[in-house]
């Protein structure tokens, strides 16, 4: 029966694990996770002005203003005058129906109802549509700051890449000090201590035909509470590698050697093999190692000299994916052995084709 051991964390980048020899296993440099409070409406607009098309119409001198939750308000109740459970830290999501409501309101209720909503100090205004902004609208967000952004898109698209890209700027983050890389759709986070050889597995691996995301610092979010999310903190595509230098990967490699993100399904922890040291030999044990509070399936392997080690953290990964689909190598031959030993005859393997 298999049994789960974890043995690691990074909700500071890693930890020492007592291997049982009175030798340590290599450590890591920590780092805290770091979760964002608010970001600026000008930190979502920078970032979201060509994904949602964005132009800012009035109120530029409120940029600075604070979004502090990660979901939009339509503001359909404030309009209709009641600020009851008026979500007021949230962008104000005006789409067609706000916005032919509001044009149907006398010029007094105009400028009261909108008043009422700046007094309540929301971060900023988002409007979809393309549709032209009330002047009114235009002259009270003015008056109070209140920057009012402009989307190209329909209201019903607006809404779910806001929300979605909102998830991500509020989504806690960690750096750690590893190796990245894809391999054939597996996301495989190589890490150890300095030296080790994250590097040389991973240009190994790209020399295969698989792919770098990021080599040395990864930045991995937690998105939607459940997917682990790793790119580049700095420059991506560039690797270093001991003895030679600084080398870009795409242009030796190709385009199709390098990813700008992906998720991390896997954690391969290089270690120097030492005498003594407890190597796993049936994988029916399952170990796994703690991201932002996220377990993740966790590999040991040791080096040394003769091991191919890129070859075994491919192999690895390949272990993973038939795990994934249903089929596990170990648990299968260890349930055949058990049938042997019960005195049964061995199932047979199947055809290869």
């Amino acid at each position: 029966m298999a049994d789960l051991e974890n043995t690691g964390t990074a909700g500071g980048g890693g930890q020492n694990k007592d291997t049982g020899d009175g030798a340590v296993a290599n450590t890591v440099p920590r780092e805290e996770p770091v979760t964002p409070e608010s970001i600026s409406v000008r930190d979502f607009y920078e970032d979201t002005r060509e994904l949602l098309q964005l132009s800012v119409v009035a109120g530029a001198n409120g940029m600075e203003r604070r979004i502090t939750e990660k979901s939009l308000n339509r503001p359909a109740l404030a309009l209709a005058g009641s600020f009851k459970c008026f979500a007021n830290a949230r962008l104000q999501l005006f789409g067609a129906g706000e916005l032919a409501y509001f044009d149907e309101l006398p010029e007094e209720e105009k400028s009261a109802v909108t008043t009422a909503i700046m007094q309540r100090d929301v971060p900023a205004l988002l409007l979809g549509n393309d549709s032209p902004p009330p002047p009114v609208l235009l002259r009270i967000a003015g008056e109070f700051g209140v920057p009012v952004l402009l989307s190209a898109l329909p209201a019903k698209m607006l809404f779910p890449e806001a929300t979605i890209r909102l998830e991500e700027l509020f989504a806690p983050s960690i750096t750690l000090h590893a190796t990245l890389v894809d391999i054939r759709g597996v996301g495989v986070l190589l890490r150890g201590k300095s030296g080790v050889g994250k590097s040389e597995c991973a240009l190994a691996l790209i020399e295969r035909g698989h792919s770098l995301v990021v080599d040395d610092l990864v930045k991995i979010e937690l998105l939607g509470d459940h997917r682990l999310l790793g790119s580049a903190k700095f420059l991506s595509g560039f690797m270093e590698c001991r003895g030679v230098g600084i080398v870009d990967i795409k242009a030796i490699y190709g385009v199709r050697s390098v990813l700008p993100h992906k998720t991390v399904d896997m954690v391969v922890t290089l270690d120097d093999w030492r005498e003594g040291v407890d190597e796993e030999r049936t994988g029916l044990s399952r170990r796994t190692y703690e991201i932002l509070g996220r377990r993740v399936p966790h590999f040991e392997l040791f080096v040394r000299p003769g091991r191919d080690m890129a070859r075994l953290v491919e192999v690895a990964a390949m272990v993973l994916a038939l795990r994934q689909v249903g089929y596990d190598c170990a648990l299968e031959f260890n349930n055949r052995l058990i049938q042997l030993c019960n005195g049964g005859s061995e199932t047979p393997l199947p055809a290869a084709h």
